[in-house]
């Protein structure tokens, strides 16, 4: 038996729904075999994160070329960066190592609204990492920092997307959980607009969904899916996730990233 490797560049959740735990529950629910590079460690739960405690670059490029000289992932998923040496050494590991597959959640700032980059490692992101990606996956708040753009409609939404598209020359899922009324998220890429529809689901349990779609959609890349198709399939995995009503902790709880598991043994 084989299955297909999947590495994630991430920071570690101590309370696990989001980064480096909830991306090894997706790589593995949906059938990958999930690699880590851990970039910081959090102190966090599902109200705050109270302490970061950031991983040298040094042993990072360590963690990195340990899973790559033995095994080669077919995907990679990068989470939180945290500083300007972590950026430059991963930057230098895709390129070193060809990896393949490179998806890149930019983020900033954690849902309980905690700082998780410095602010002087944007710009590097910008100019090293990001042209890199095969696949950026911002938010719409995310989208907005690297972007300088207001995004509230359809219509800016579509703006943004192309914007970073001509930017970093590569293809963007413009993430629309941030909307009012409707999860619509918008893929572009080969200049080509496509919409992804998803309802809006009335929860305060969305802890860890960015990090869990990015990671959802590295997998299906690796299984051989075409982009489009990955994204569907990924955001279809997720919106199953958060339906299925899991409710733990005191603020923004975590998703049901095994809720297919569950309903398989039932």
């Amino acid at each position: 038996m084989t299955r297909q490797p999947v590495l994630t560049i991430a920071g570690s959740d101590s309370s696990g729904g989001a980064g480096i735990q909830a991306d090894l529950k997706t790589i593995t629910i949906l059938g990958g075999y999930g690699m880590s590079a851990v970039t910081a460690l959090t102190a966090q739960n599902t109200m705050e994160v109270r302490d970061i405690l950031p991983i040298s670059a040094n042993f990072l490029q360590k963690q990195i070329e340990a899973v790559c000289d033995d095994i080669p992932p077919l995907a990679v998923k990068i989470g939180m960066v945290y500083d300007i040496p972590q950026i430059k050494t991963i930057s230098c590991m895709i390129q070193q190592y060809r990896l393949p597959n490179v998806i890149i959640d930019p983020v900033m700032i954690s849902t309980s609204g905690s700082h998780l980059m410095r602010t002087e490692a944007l710009r590097v992101l910008e100019s090293e990492l990001l042209p890199l990606g095969n696949l950026i996956t911002p938010n719409i708040p995310e989208a907005q920092v690297l972007t300088g753009l207001d995004i509230t409609t359809p219509s800016q939404m579509e703006r943004a997307a192309r914007t970073l598209y001509c930017t970093y020359n590569t293809a963007i899922l413009l993430k629309g959980g941030h909307c009012a009324c409707t999860s619509n998220d918008l893929l572009y890429y080969n200049e080509d607009y496509i919409w992804i529809p998803g309802q809006k689901i009335p929860t305060d349990n969305t802890h860890g969904t960015g990090c869990t779609l990015s990671s959802a959609i590295a997998v299906f890349l690796a299984q051989g899916f075409p982009l489009e198709n990955s994204v569907r399939r990924a955001k279809n995995y997720i919106t199953h996730a958060i339906q299925a009503g899991l409710s733990l902790g005191h603020g923004n709880g975590p998703i049901d990233h095994n809720y297919s598991v569950q309903e398989n043994l039932h």
